[in-house]
């Protein structure tokens, strides 16, 4: 039998002004928040969002009298809304089978008012609860979002797995134009015309070149997939989407944005990457679609995340979408709006009022050389990249002041905490566990950090800095006139096998990372995918060679030779499952280096480690490494060679359309003799 949650209990219209009072006076506004037997409306003077009680969503959103949804056609025409990927069966929307309502009103500590409206349903078969918390206040033109997980079931005590939980923007109007993830990457959304023309290349990535004047072709690729406008969450602020103005009712421009305001109740920390919007305003709370870990949802789970803030804005014709975009920006605070959220933490199960708060700081002693240091808190005693096991705990990261050292996040839950540090251009990193945060104080943690090191370096390949981005078709720009980054491109344009004809040398002191090394070393290139490479080829593909010259002062008389090799992600046959399958050969991956024809000891890449990386555009996924030692007695005097190996030919089965090579993408490497 499963339990009675609380919050399920006698759900009705909660106020803190008399019952009679549906509207809410402001100084030169009202906020009304009423009920119907089909619908739940929070308005106020710009902004009306409507709640369908039979579908658990939002189906009418205005801004200024503009429809920014569209009408309801299958699960467009919506949002935002919740949805998952949580149940045994897979996918589940919540609202359709038997959702109960709550009716918020109130005025906040800042004397401003407010309405809300919670739906909260159990799905029957494994008695789970979802919630969806929106909230608007007067003066606002934007939905504050809390959206919510609980399971408690002693008699299956596991569920499965939380894969997805996201909450969706997802109109069905001409009204927007473009899209943006970051001021950097941003398109005109594809036309009709170029969308019932375009061909399938890969799972969720199309050809578009079949309609060469379409705007997209033109500014931005001739392919699209949702995963080109993926972005990392580290310096993520707004994402979403911006209507010129020439399908608009008066030629006024608008634009609809997500405000990452908090981030502390994500998991993965600061390298977890993620789809930001493609159509659909996307507010991903749970992903593992860079090979992240997720959530066992398990008795006891019971996780709200948020909050995070969809805006809604509009400028006069001619308003530029990086005005717009600015706007959203002034959002972008852990502390902006925390006099409303303490004021509603009454409403909101599990949130955290600031009552249980901190500002935390740290002075670092940084090591020499340390670009773009981080400060991260995350699940004590835990990698950060793995903080889902833990579903209590919570993280934070601020940039440290490199010419200070000092670092300091506001906001912080009282808890028991890792700190990691690491740096562009720094080997390894900075762990240092049971770090306490005291609610309503204040103390400064002290660390002195300095680059690891196993002896006197003679080179280095890259930049340690958890990314391949440095590397050939990594960062660099493509050739089209808004020039994204070119790994965000569908992977198969970049023909490793027409670039690299004799396979991949790099000599030491002549060669360039950033053309002579390519972001992805393959097991083997093309066939299953890859529309412009049907035949899979991996003669020269599989083995690099490093070359460089030593002096027999190098290496004589030293004792020990240690190649580290960081990757900045690795996809195994277990692709992006964490699951081992005994029928896949390369489920643990071998990945061999051999100095000067001696092979070392391999380094097995465990499937639990896996990320689908590459070929979801990407550069950073889940960071791995591993330290390769052996006698210097390998080393010669004059040329020496250092072949890295994957397995020759190695793939997997995928059920979608998906390259199945293994492949590996390297962070940087360096070797060091003492």
């Amino acid at each position: 039998m499963f339990p009675s949650y609380p919050s399920l209990s006698g759900l009705k219209v909660t106020t803190l002004l008399p019952v009679a009072s549906l509207f809410f006076s402001g100084a030169s506004a009202i906020l009304n928040a009423t009920e119907s037997t089909t619908q739940l409306t929070l308005a106020n003077d710009r902004l009306t969002a409507t709640v369908n009680k039979a579908g658990g969503f939002i189906s009418i959103l205005t801004l200024d009298g503009q429809d920014l949804l569209g009408p309801k056609s299958g699960s467009t025409g919506i949002g935002p809304y919740l949805d998952c990927y949580c149940t045994p069966s897979g996918f589940y929307t919540p609202g359709n089978i038997a959702p109960k309502y709550q009716l918020i009103k109130g005025v906040d500590s800042t004397n401003t008012p407010y309405g809300g409206v919670v739906m909260s349903e159990v799905y029957p078969p494994t008695g789970q609860m979802m919630e969806q918390y929106w909230f608007l206040r007067e003066g606002e033109t934007g939905l504050h979002t809390f959206s919510r997980l609980a399971y408690y079931n002693k008699t299956t005590p596991f569920l499965r797995n939380l894969q997805e939980m996201r909450v969706l923007f997802r109109p069905n109007t001409p009204l927007w134009t473009h899209l943006l993830t970051n001021e950097n990457t941003h398109a005109p959304l594809p036309s009709k015309n170029a969308v019932s023309n375009q061909v399938v290349v890969q799972d969720a990535t199309w050809y578009l070149g079949n309609t060469p004047e379409d705007p997209y072709v033109q500014q931005m690729a001739d392919y699209f997939t949702k995963y080109t406008f993926q972005d990392a969450w580290r310096d993520h602020d707004v994402h979403g989407m911006y209507s010129d103005g020439s399908t608009s009712k008066d030629g006024s421009t608008f634009g609809s944005w997500l405000v990452m305001n908090t981030k502390d109740t994500y998991f993965g920390g600061p390298i977890h990457s993620d789809l930001t919007v493609d159509g659909i305003v996307y507010n991903y709370l749970v992903s593992n679609h860079h090979g992240e870990g997720t959530p066992n949802i398990t008795d006891g789970f019971d996780r709200t995340f948020g909050p995070q803030y969809y805006h809604f804005n509009k400028g006069a014709p001619g308003t530029s979408m990086e005005t717009l975009r600015q706007e959203a920006i002034k959002f972008y605070s852990p502390t902006w709006n925390s006099a409303f959220y303490d004021s509603i933490a009454s409403y909101v199960p599990n949130y955290v009022p600031s009552t249980s708060r901190t500002t935390w700081k740290a002075h670092v002693d940084l090591p020499v050389g340390a670009k773009r240091p981080i400060a991260i808190l995350s699940q004590n005693g835990v990698y950060f990249q793995d903080n889902v096991f833990d579903t209590k705990a919570y993280q934070y990261w601020a940039d440290i002041d490199p010419s200070t050292g000092n670092v300091e996040i506001p906001s912080v839950k009282a808890g028991t905490y890792r700190m990691t540090l690491y740096a562009e251009g720094i080997f390894g990193q900075y762990v240092k566990d049971d770090v306490q945060v005291i609610a309503g104080e204040v103390h400064t943690t002290h660390a002195r950090w300095r680059e690891e090191t196993a002896g006197k370096e003679l080179w280095r390949i890259g930049t340690p800095d958890l990314s391949a981005g440095e590397f050939k078709h990594g960062y660099a720009p493509y050739s089209t006139p808004l020039k994204p980054e070119q790994y965000r491109i569908y992977w198969a344009v970049h023909d490793f096998p027409t670039e690299f004809p004799s396979g991949l040398t790099y000599t030491i002191g002549e060669s360039d990372a950033s053309t002579d090394f390519n972001y992805v070393h393959w097991s083997v290139f093309g066939g299953y995918a890859d529309s412009l490479r049907p035949g899979p080829v991996w003669e020269n593909v599989n083995n690099w060679t490093i070359l460089w010259d030593m002096e027999k002062d190098d290496f004589q008389k030293k004792r020990l030779a240690t190649f580290t090799v960081q990757l900045a992600g690795a996809k195994t046959a277990a692709g992006n499952t964490d699951v081992f399958n005994a029928s896949e050969p390369f489920a643990n991956l071998p990945y061999t280096v051999s100095v000067n024809g001696r092979d070392l000891k391999p380094w097995v890449i465990p499937y639990y480690h896996s990320s689908s990386c590459a070929v979801r555009s990407a550069v950073s996924c889940y960071n791995i490494a591993n330290k390769f030692t052996f006698d210097p007695k390998f080393f010669v005097e004059g040329k020496n060679e250092i072949v890295l190996s994957l397995p020759a030919n190695a793939t997997d089965y995928e059920s979608a359309v998906l390259p199945r090579s293994v492949y590996v993408q390297y962070d940087a490497l360096r070797l060091e003799v003492v």
